[in-house]
């Protein structure tokens, strides 16, 4: 184990919309866990979720999940893995003995424990705790800033993996958001298309223009039908709709969008529910399915699409990062549509920002 310092600086929600960066102890690996001194950190949807709007519940936490960094200390009986070494969080081990593990979907473990909001504290700080069984390395010539990608494009290769996209299949992806932009990337490097996005933020169409969508639109110029006219069809129809918005108009005009037969996949997370026609549902043999987290192998897969020669990796991430004193105003940029690509944290902090004292939370 290198020196350690006893605290380090972390992002702490306080209350929805304020984030405040506190002095917290530095935690020491335990039996089968490591220390990982964070690089890069992402912002995810969720983020915006816990921290922007509240999910986070009572103060204390210390979000963020999508980063790498370097071994910094390594627990009991933790083999395999150096200080020093660059490593990414891959996904977490799951029982491998249920039924859905079995047949290869360990994001539906039947034995899985905790939810989207545990409370344990993430990478939004100088420091985090994993399990030594979820690290993965980093393929040759990727760098730590861009395999930050690894866990969103994971999720999106989930959603294009639960929509049965193909080639040959037409596509339209609802929200050029980071999940968004990540699904066109990957359709477009798997050859499924063409791909229409739909997004209302000028900064994220002209992305998705970059990124090679064949068609950029406004929401507001999608068809949807009444209820007594459940077999007509739009002029924009596809086989396959990814909704990334997780909007509730968004979600129902998705569902207007699709070919008879075609297949809808719910990768944007909510709170208002959506309404759907089910005589549309019924006559036109449609598919709505959801989609949570990642495919078996999925960073493997990310790691690898990542590390490609031709995938437009850099145009992906934005360019300038964050410190953590100014996390509460990139959230507030991110749903204000202000940023296009994926936003990165870093665990320091700006010039001349100082942190609060140390506190007892935190690990």
């Amino acid at each position: 184990m290198i020196d350690l310092p006893e605290v380090m600086p972390a992002a702490v929600y306080q209350r929805p919309g304020e984030v405040v960066v506190e002095e917290r102890s530095v935690p020491r690996p335990g039996p089968g866990e490591v220390l990982v001194e964070v690089d890069h950190c992402g912002i995810c949807g969720s983020d915006i979720h816990l921290l922007l709007e509240g999910w986070a519940g009572k103060p204390g936490l210390v979000a963020g999940h999508e980063f790498t960094g370097a071994i910094a200390a390594l627990g009991e009986g933790v083999v395999g893995w150096e200080i020093g070494e660059t490593v990414v969080e891959g996904t977490s081990p799951k029982c491998g003995r249920c039924r859905r593990c079995l047949e290869g979907k360990p994001s539906q473990c039947e034995n899985r424990e905790g939810s989207v909001i545990d409370g344990h504290d993430g990478a939004f700080a100088r420091y985090v705790l994993v399990r030594a069984a979820s690290l993965l390395r980093l393929p040759p010539g990727l760098t730590a800033r861009q395999a930050a990608l690894a866990e969103p494009l994971a999720v999106a290769l989930h959603g294009i993996t639960r929509s049965g996209a193909a080639p040959g299949d037409s596509v339209m992806v609802i929200g050029a958001g980071p999940i968004g932009a990540l699904s066109l990337a990957a359709l477009v490097a798997r050859g499924i298309g063409p791909v229409t996005v739909v997004e209302p933020g000028e900064r994220r169409r002209q992305l998705a223009r970059d990124l090679g969508a064949a068609e950029v639109v406004d929401p507001i110029d999608l068809e949807t039908f009444p209820p007594w006219e459940p077999e007509r069809i739009s002029e924009r129809a596809v086989h396959v709709v990814l909704e990334c918005s997780g909007k509730k108009a968004a979600i129902e005009a998705g569902f207007h969008q699709l070919r008879r037969g075609g297949t809808m996949a719910l990768v944007g997370a909510g709170i208002e529910p959506p309404a759907f026609d089910p005589n549309r549902f019924i006559l036109n043999e449609l598919h709505v399915v959801g989609s949570f987290v990642y495919d078996e192998g999925g960073f493997e897969r990310a790691l690898e699409l990542l590390a490609s020669v031709d995938f437009p990796t850099d145009l992906l991430i934005e360019a300038d990062d964050v410190p953590l004193d100014r996390l509460s105003d990139a959230l507030a940029g991110l749903a204000e549509g202000r940023y296009a690509g994926k936003v990165m944290v870093v665990p320091h902090l700006s010039d001349g920002a100082t942190t609060a004292p140390a506190t007892t939370g935190g690990v």
